[in-house]
């Protein structure tokens, strides 16, 4: 029984990504960001119990692999498209461009997202370079960024015009969209959040990534998970950098 334990909070992060999904067509993106974040939690928490008990396997890893697929890939590709979609049929004056989109259903290009993620999940279970850190943007990372659109765009108050018009713009969400997917399947080395140690010198890129979390969450709130993503790779291409540096 004791192999199984891990393989029930994958399937509860499964249960919490096919609950999203039916959020996200629906447009609540309250609580499908709600679902996706309990499943990510329980995604942890699987790997933490599977390393705790020592009951690694094969089957842990493909189930895990199928779970996220649906939680941090078939979710944040919906959220996009009907994003994109509700900004085309809320803007005051629908130009010729954005007609054309509409007659093209451009929008569909937010499920971009979702190929790239699945095609980052099976690249995932056979790449061993990954067991200490990731090569490429992980698919939860990519989905807590797209999640958090809708409702910076729904929380913005008048004083954020920027955001509005960058959230409400969908030529700039096909952008971010292509970007997210060529993050998530690019070589780049990005560092995970395991401590083989809890040294500073070790870990200095950890420990300010996990403080400037902290801050920017208590000052921007929503706001906040987006430019957290955009840090998180920054710091690891940093990283990256230094040893060649010196």
């Amino acid at each position: 029984m004791k192999k199984h334990i891990p393989n029930l909070f994958t399937l509860g992060n499964l249960f919490c990504g096919i609950i999203a999904t039916i959020f996200a067509v629906n447009s609540n993106f309250r609580f499908a960001a709600l679902f996706v974040v309990c499943g990510i939690f329980l995604d942890f928490l699987d790997g933490f119990l599977a390393r705790l008990l020592k009951v690694s396997g094969e089957l842990g890893k493909q189930l895990d692999s199928l779970a996220d697929m649906v939680t941090s890939g078939v979710v944040p590709g919906i959220v996009m498209f009907k994003l994109m979609e509700l900004n085309l049929y809320n803007e005051p004056g629908i130009d010729y461009l954005y007609k054309l989109s509409s007659f093209f259903h451009l929008h569909l290009i937010g499920l971009v997202l979702t190929l790239g993620a699945c095609y980052r999940l099976a690249k995932f279970n056979l790449d061993t370079r990954q067991s200490d850190s990731f090569i490429g943007l992980p698919t939860p990372a990519m989905c807590l960024f797209v999640i958090s659109l809708p409702i910076i765009l729904e929380n913005a108050d008048n004083n954020l015009d920027l955001v509005n018009d960058l959230v409400g713009n969908n030529y700039f969400l096909i952008i971010i969209t292509l970007a997210l997917t060529y993050l998530m399947n690019a070589e780049i080395p990005l560092f995970s959040l395991k401590f083989k140690d809890y040294s500073l010198k070790n870990n200095f890129i950890i420990y300010l990534f996990l403080i400037s979390c902290i801050i920017l969450v208590f000052s921007l709130y929503y706001i906040s998970i987006p430019i957290i993503i955009i840090i998180y790779i920054i710091l690891s291409i940093i990283q990256n950098l230094t040893p060649k540096i010196k």
